[in-house]
Formats: C-alpha cells, structure tokens, sequence
C-alpha cells in the first residue's frame, strides 16, 4: 500500500517521509487512531516502505586502511515511488521476510497457545478487504463470536526471538503490532526489545485508546497522533472507491464524524428509511402508546447489529444537527430540508440538557448492541428512559 493509496492525512504523511529524509526514524513508534480515520492503512503503508528501502552499500578497507563504500549512498526515495523498489511487492503482499505482524487472535481449542502467525492467511485477506475495519470486524472475521481477544504471551515470545534474528534482505526489520491495548500484562516481556532493540530493528504500534496501554510500553515509543479524517477526504473516497453519488456522500460525511468504517456501513445501508423509523419511534415514545411501542421494538430488532448501530447514530446526527440550529441558527447548517425540519421539531420536544441526555443514553446504546445486548430488551428500555428525559425527569434517570 502506497501513502498516495491512504485517505487523507497528508500532513501526517510528509512528517513520516520527512523523517525517513532526515534519518530520524525512531526505533518505536505509536500510531495513536480513533477507530476508522486509517490508523492501521497508514501505519501498514509506512511500514511497507521502511521495509522496501534500499539497504546500505557495504563498505571495506582501502590500501590505506581508510573505509570506502562499495557504492554511493543511496538517495533519498519518496513512500510515493517506492513502488520501482525489489523488494516493494513482496512487502505490498505481506510476504516480505523482513515484515512481521502482530494482531489479538483466539483459542480454538482448550490448552492452545495461538500467535498471529497461525492466521497470517486471514490477516492477508482482512488487509486487502478491509483495512479500515477495527478489532471487532477482525475478531468475527477468525470466528470468534463471543471469544474474547488477546496477544499472548507466547506471541511476545515469538517477537522476541523473530526480531532477534538478522534482516534476509532489508536495511530494517520492521514489526506491526496492531492493538497494543490487548497486550495486558504479557507486553512487560517486550520492554527490554523495545527500549534496546537489535540494531535496524524498528516497532510500529497501531492503537485506538492510549489509556489500555502499558504505561511502560507507552514511554518508550514516539507517539504519532492520526487526527479524524476530514469529511472533504471521506467524500472523495466514498465518490472515487465506492461510486456514491457527491450528495449522498456529503450527507454520509457529515453523519460518521471521520470514521470511515462508519461511512462505509452507511453507504451499505443508504437504501434504509431511518427518517420513516424514528418518526415511528418517537410518535410510539410519546403519543401512541404501549401497542404501537411493541410494534416499533419487533420491528428495529429484527434489522440485525449493524443497522441497528446505524438507526442509532442517524438519530445522534439529528440531535447534534438540532443543538447546532439552536446555537447557529438554521442558515449555518447544510442540511437538506427534510432533515433539517425533522431537527427543528426535534428542538420543540426537548431542551439542550435533555437534548445532550438523550445523546448520552443512544452512545450507550450503540456500546451494547456492539456487545451483543439482547434487542427487544434494550430498545425497550431505551424507549423509556427517552420518555422520562423528554418528559423532564431526567434527575431519576441520573441517580
């Protein structure tokens, strides 16, 4: 993957290629990435190139005991045109010898000590499919259902003695950890490799949540903050990679908040009425009744995981799009008229604080179905705790 393959980040970019120019390259870096703004694309496009650079000529004695290169030092080569480099398309296939990987994995069976390389097939393809995909996505990708995730300590082993090993080919030795954060306790095994790591040898850490890492691990990398993507970037992407229409991919952009994993999912379900539905909902919430609440509850439960998530976040949208109206003023916000008479309505019913309530209580929402909540059960709560907050008793609610 080339940095001109990446979405976005183009400052982020120049710093890493500026690094490399300058021969500043620390020997541990933290890419620090919320969940879909290309943490991992970029990181993986970065550490492809480290690997495919041209090593260093030897040098030798001279007749007069002075030190000659064999050739002239090679210069400086842009992550753009790496591609011309040997050893490009194996790194760009991830079958580069000096290229290691590190991702959670599961047990399959009881007494098992699973490493990342037992699912370097899978990892291949997740990359090449889904690169913006998060832990999640990578977890039900290997099967794991409900198993839970983890980088074991018979992985950190393996790092220890792979990385302790001379490069085949490259000047350096490049690992991948992605999702430090399932490290634990077993990650204290690597902080002597880290803070002194064979010569050439450098770690590249992709995180989500800098709190669930290893304070160790943490101070002795060099941390490198991807910010949120740009909605101008994810419209682009959306338009060029998945032929969406310039107006649905404007309304999607606004919606996912730099997270292109999210914006992906909405283009999936763009067909879907979610105007229609949390009209229902509300109108069941607050004037029809118990019967017409039922209704609702069987309906958005048999809608699956995903586009419940989607409903939800489509109704944070419209809050967030009323609380701007209030503070802004209607002529500020590019929403069509549609969703922009639905969030003035929406401004009638309830007030900032009950407003910023109800956001609270739909993130919440979203937590659980991404944990496998039961449906009917939490949209049945969640439609009585809406009911109490837009009826003013949110104090209940609170304590």
């Amino acid at each position: 993957m080339l940095f001109s393959e990446v979405i976005g980040h183009a400052a982020t970019k120049q710093h890493l290629a500026e690094m490399v120019e300058q021969n500043r390259l620390s020997h541990a870096l933290l890419f620090l990435a919320k969940e879909g703004s290309g943490g991992l694309p970029l990181a993986l496009a970065f550490a492809q190139y480290v690997v495919s650079l041209p090593p260093d000529a030897p040098v030798v004695e001279d007749l007069f005991g002075g030190m000659t290169a064999l050739a002239p030092a090679p210069t400086f080569i842009h992550p753009n045109d790496i591609a011309t480099q040997p050893g490009y398309q194996r790194a760009n296939l991830l079958l580069h010898p000096d290229l290691h990987f590190t991702y959670p994995v599961i047990t399959k069976k009881t007494g098992e000590k699973p490493i990342s390389n037992d699912y370097i097939e899978d990892w291949r393809t997740f990359l090449q499919t889904y690169p913006y995909g998060n832990a999640y996505d990578w977890l039900q990708s290997i099967g794991a259902e409900n198993k839970q995730g983890n980088i074991t300590a018979e992985e950190c082993n393996q790092i220890n003695r792979q990385l302790s090993l001379k490069s085949f080919e490259s000047k350096y030795k490049v690992l991948l950890l992605w999702m430090p954060e399932y490290l634990g306790k077993e990650g204290n095994k690597l902080l002597k490799l880290i803070e002194e790591p064979p010569p050439n040898t450098i770690f590249i850490l992709v995180a989500e949540n800098e709190e669930l890492i290893l304070p160790t691990i943490l101070s002795r990398c060099q941390l490198v903050r991807v910010p949120a993507l740009e909605d101008s970037d994810i419209v682009n992407a959306l338009v060029e990679r998945s032929g969406a229409t310039v107006e649905l991919a404007k309304q999607i952009s606004a919606i996912c908040e730099g997270n292109y994993r999210d914006a992906l999912h909405l283009l999936q379900h763009a067909d879907e009425d979610w105007h229609s539905l949390l009209r229902e909902w509300l109108n069941a919430m607050l004037k029809s009744g118990p019967a017409a609440q039922v209704k609702f509850i069987e309906e958005v439960s048999r809608l699956g995981r995903e586009k419940q998530k989607q409903f939800l976040r489509y109704f944070n949208h419209l809050l967030e799009q009323s609380i701007r109206i209030r503070v802004l003023g209607e002529e500020k916000i590019k929403q069509g008229d549609t969703e922009k008479d639905f969030a003035k309505r929406l401004n009638k019913i309830a007030s900032v604080s009950q407003q910023e309530a109800i956001i609270e209580e739909l993130d919440k929402a979203a937590y659980y179905i991404e944990r496998n909540a039961h449906a009917k059960m939490l949209f049945h709560a969640l439609t009585i705790k809406l009911y109490h907050i837009i009826q003013n008793k949110t104090l209940i609610l609170n304590n």
